[in-house]
């Protein structure tokens, strides 16, 4: 096919006027792939203003922002596309002024499509004999880049940047539309916030900030001419990576530009050109990863607010949606770690793990009465680079595969996929707690052999730890001397099945194969070995579990953050099953047992720590006889060991604050820690409740119920 520019314009410029028709004759003019027949008819069937409607309501997509608990203090970004929305008013008029020069210098005088420029275009195009310049207004740019990121299928993907005449038609259609319904600063707005400027950069806030590390309001005529040069080929006028004479050669003709429009007076214009390039090049945080290194430890709690995220109905209908949504929705979230929390448990476990022990020791702080996290802290780095680890003490595993320590992504204080460690007589709480919420009072007792054979349990006979365990029991004495043969007895007289729901109840998942067949309704009700936790638990979710009780047995699911915003600044929400619109970042609480079983709980757990009940007697010694000292307050708690101490724990908790230790191996569970380790636990719970609850009042625990004593 031939064509005659001269002849077809002399037919062409008449129809310019006519709206819909025009754009299609200008873009088959402009781009002769195919012909005017057909389009039209394509077009006007698909496209009409609710689509430029949907156009001027849809933002790009945003950077969201992660800070801590202060509000102020930045710690990583999540972005598909690093971009931050800019109002025009906040942008440098140079900015403004040098972006229509470089790409739509009649951007104020046409009405989204521009008639001298496909003219201009069309005569270019065919003395070259293709398609040597576009006549793209920025309006119709905008277009393009609105139909993109406003696509919800990989087809409307393809569709708004395909190079054919058809999407060219649409871009001009829409662009004539978008043009009745919003301003001129609108538009600019929206285009300056949509462009690419390479190296990551979408929109100005962004590309201010990686090349020249400063906010778009303080950019300068010659920062503003190398931006907008960029936007026309990234990679070719890259001013980091490539030539910088290219980059030099476009930032100069934006600047000749700007001086041809009256920007810039032609003085200034010839004395811009001749300044050297300056980059002042950032790299902006994205992930967990990325968090400053004097804020390291924090990345386990980031990875936390990721899988946490991605578990919420709130940000989509499954995990890819949500964490699309996390990296795309322009969220301000701010994390609910507490900075002198976490620095207390940060000072209080044990660094070996960062030098070379295979062991974790870590201690996670939650809040009673809100579920919020407050520290999360383990003796490991949190980092990908995994190069200088050592083998792991796994001894199944291949030799090359590394260990934990000291670098490490794995969530081994829970929130994760992991399975946690199994938490010894931590888990004598959940039959206790059902024995107490079924109305059996605290001076329950029993005559507690060294050895008991279960008729109930077919048969399975456990024995306590020590002999001086044997004798008459309560659950003040049991519990504060960790008795096995009483927690057994009692767990048959409540039901093994009652207790396993209630940790359900709780906040406690089963995650290992072994655990979930355990606890199905074909085995539970046999499930004896329960009380003595051969189950896998995480810190993150004892540590939860005991602040329900702390708070009179309203149990608080656990959650990462103070606060969640959207990008207009309004709080992020989700709707209930039951119709309720409620914010994402509140506190979603229940009442899982009776407040009164949850003080009578209490008042046994404080035996285990040296403190005196309120209503019973612990029997002369316990298990964990240093905490009250050290914390100087009432506190509550228990210890937890497992088979040849392969791992060691302690859950502790006043008031005000609920904490949770474990010292295992993550890479061999068959690790065993040892008895001399078994103290580490303890301490750390005990001296970060300490340091944390520092120069604040005394609360004391509410006594049990009269009908809890018995």
């Amino acid at each position: 096919m031939s064509y005659r520019p001269l002849a077809s314009l002399g037919r062409c410029v008449p129809l310019l006027r006519a709206g819909l028709i025009a754009g299609i004759i200008l873009a088959a003019v402009a781009y002769p792939i195919v012909a005017a027949a057909g389009i039209g008819a394509k077009v006007g069937a698909e496209f009409s203003e609710h689509k430029a409607d949907l156009l001027r309501t849809t933002l790009p997509a945003e950077t969201s922002y992660v800070y801590a608990a202060d509000g102020k203090t930045l710690l990583t970004m999540f972005y598909e596309e690093y971009r931050q929305y800019t109002k025009i008013e906040d942008i440098a008029p140079s900015m403004q002024q040098a972006m229509v020069a470089a790409e739509d210098s009649r951007f104020y005088q046409h009405r989204g499509v521009d008639p001298k420029g496909v003219l201009r275009a069309f005569v270019a195009n065919s003395q070259s004999g293709g398609v040597s310049q576009g006549a793209s207004t920025i309006t119709m740019q905008y277009v393009r880049m609105a139909l993109r990121d406003s696509a919800t299928t990989p087809q409307e993907v393809q569709e708004a940047t395909a190079q054919t005449s058809i999407r060219k038609v649409r871009e001009m259609r829409l662009a004539l539309d978008v043009e009745k319904q919003m301003s001129k600063e609108d538009i600019l707005e929206r285009y300056l916030n949509s462009a690419y400027f390479g190296h990551r950069a979408y929109g100005i806030y962004a590309a201010a900030q990686i090349f020249f590390s400063k906010k778009p309001k303080d950019l300068t005529p010659v920062e503003s001419a190398t931006l907008a040069g960029l936007v026309k080929s990234p990679s070719e006028y890259d001013p980091v990576t490539s030539d910088q004479q290219e980059a030099i050669g476009r930032r100069n003709y934006v600047l000749e530009r700007m001086g041809q429009l009256g920007y810039l007076s032609p003085e200034a214009a010839a004395r811009a050109s001749t300044e050297p390039l300056r980059i002042d090049q950032s790299d902006p945080r994205n992930d967990c990863a990325s968090i400053p290194q004097r804020h390291n430890s924090l990345g386990f709690a980031c990875d936390y607010l990721k899988n946490w995220w991605s578990a919420q109905p709130a940000f989509g209908d499954n995990r890819l949606e949500r964490i699309d949504k996390l990296r795309r929705g322009g969220y301000r979230i701010v994390l609910s770690i507490d900075p002198r929390i976490q620095e207390a448990a940060e000072k209080n476990i044990d660094a070996k793990g960062t030098t070379g022990s295979p062991f974790a020791h870590g201690v996670v702080v939650a809040e009673p009465g809100t579920g919020r996290v407050k520290a999360m802290a383990v003796n490991r780095t949190y980092s990908l680079d995994t190069s200088e680890n050592g083998p792991t003490s796994n001894p199944e595993a291949d030799p090359k595969v590394k260990a934990n320590f000291p670098n490490t992504v794995a969530p081994l204080l829970g929130g994760g996929n992991l399975p946690g460690y199994q938490a010894g007589s931590t888990f004598k709480m959940f039959p206790m707690l059902a024995a107490l919420d079924s109305g059996m009072p605290l001076s329950t007792a029993f005559d507690a052999p060294h050895r008991y054979r279960s008729e109930v349990y077919d048969g399975w006979a456990p024995s306590n730890a020590s002999g001086a365990m044997t004798g008459r029991q309560t659950m003040w004495s049991g519990f504060g001397k960790s008795v096995n043969t009483y927690f057994v007895w009692l767990e048959e007289k409540v039901g093994a099945d009652r207790a396993v729901r209630l940790a359900e109840q709780l906040g406690l998942r089963w995650r290992t194969d072994v655990d979930k067949a355990q606890a199905s309704p074909e085995k539970v009700k046999k499930w004896g070995a329960f009380t003595l936790g051969v189950s896998d638990a995480t810190p993150l979710e004892l540590a939860n579990a005991y602040a329900a009780i702390a708070a009179d047995g309203r149990y608080c699911e656990a959650i990462p953050v103070l606060s969640i915003t959207n990008r207009d600044g309004t709080p992020a929400t989700y709707r209930t099953p039951a119709g309720l619109e409620r914010e994402v970042a509140k506190p979603r609480c229940r009442q899982v047992v009776d407040a009164g079983a949850a003080r009578a709980a209490t008042d046994a757990a404080r035996c285990p720590t040296g403190d005196r009940p309120a209503r019973g007697s612990c029997g002369g010694w316990s298990t964990a006889d240093s905490v009250r000292g050290t914390v100087g307050r009432p506190v509550a708690g228990k210890t937890g060991t497992t088979d040849s101490t392969r791992a060691a724990w302690f859950v502790g908790y006043t008031p005000e604050l609920a904490a949770a230790s474990f010292i295992a191996d993550p890479d061999n569970p068959f690790n065993a820690v040892g008895d001399g380790q078994s103290q580490k636990p303890i301490d750390a719970v005990a001296k970060t409740l300490r340091d944390a609850l520092k120069g604040q009042p005394t609360r004391q625990f509410t006594p049990p119920p009269d009908r809890m004593v018995g």
